[in-house]
């Protein structure tokens, strides 16, 4: 039998057991939560205060899904078992299974309404199949078997981030975390997809870097790893690509925002201010009145932009 190579806090890490949540007695908080509330603090309270929660459905929350289980699934059986392995994979069937039941499930969800039509989902399959051909064949580009080993997919990560606050827990997974052994440095992945990769915009939005910022303060605390030992990066898909370009053009965009500890006090300070805005000491919702930030972005797709009896505004959206 062979012997299991497998460094110890890699073991460690995936045979850890999170904190079991008590829907009864805990709040769970998320960053989707602290990003909404950023953007619109009304649109928060609505959501997730009073109970007025509209379930969203797209076809790129379906595609973006069908993405992730995909890539997620093949780079498992990658390190898990090797890439003769991984390319024996029909990945091209594997995402329309996965496509084709995400979109049923929504569609079940959306109260048997369709989302979508032939046509568009014709079109996202596509390119679901272009961006994991080019990754299956440029993989070496992205992705390492020596020294590196496979921590984990979708790991969670629940944690209480104010101890005054005992009963509100942070509830999150990080889709992918990768141990490089020489090293000993963790990276945590984010997998992002677009429809033609982040430009400056997207790149120096704050809040969007909280999520992993957050992911990688956390996964410190819970598994006793330095934060200078953890790496993040945003591994960005692109559906499309600029075919006229006069340079060749690749489907997989990788960003890594700065990480060091400024800027993770920065994203743990965002999420302990939203907690004190928002919740008693004893977990219970504070009855303030939460000011909506209309804006063209903000109030495009929000669903409470024609409830003038919820949102005092929507009659100026």
């Amino acid at each position: 039998m062979a012997k299991d190579k497998t460094p110890s806090i890699v073991k460690q890490i995936r045979n850890f057991k999170p904190q079991e949540i008590n829907y009864a007695f805990h709040k769970t908080i998320s960053y989707s939560q602290l990003s909404m509330y950023l953007q619109c603090p009304k649109k928060w309270a609505l959501q997730y205060r009073d109970g007025h929660k509209v379930p969203s459905f797209s076809i790129n929350m379906t595609f973006g899904t069908a993405v992730h289980e995909t890539l997620q699934n093949y780079l498992s059986v990658m390190y898990n078992e090797s890439g003769v392995k991984a390319d024996e994979i029909n990945i091209e069937e594997y995402f329309e299974d996965r496509f084709r039941e995400n979109y049923a499930k929504g569609y079940k969800d959306n109260k048997n309404t369709h989302f979508s039509n032939p046509e568009e989902m014709r079109e996202f399959y596509d390119d679901g199949l272009a961006i994991l051909d080019f990754i299956k064949k440029k993989r070496g580009e992205y992705f390492s078997k020596t020294g590196w080993h496979l921590v984990g997919i979708e790991i969670p990560i629940v944690i209480s981030p104010d101890k005054r606050y005992n009963n509100v827990l942070f509830n999150g997974f990080i889709d992918l975390v990768l141990y490089h052994e020489p090293t000993e440095q963790f990276v945590i992945y984010d997998i992002k997809t677009s429809g033609r990769g982040w430009g400056d915009k997207e790149k120096k939005d704050e809040v969007k870097q909280f999520q992993i910022l957050l992911y990688k303060a956390y996964f410190s605390e819970i598994f006793g790893v330095p934060e200078d030992h953890i790496d993040v990066e945003f591994f960005i898909v692109k559906r499309k690509i600029w075919e006229a370009s006069e340079f060749p053009q690749k489907r997989v965009q990788q960003f890594t925002p700065a990480n060091g500890k400024t800027k993770v006090k920065k994203a743990k300070t965002a999420l302990d201010s939203f907690i004190e805005s928002v919740f008693s000491l004893d977990g219970s919702y504070k009855p303030t009145d939460h000011q909506a930030q209309p804006s063209k972005s903000n109030c495009m797709y929000c669903q409470f932009k024609t409830k003038k009896d919820l949102c005092e505004l929507a009659i100026l959206k």
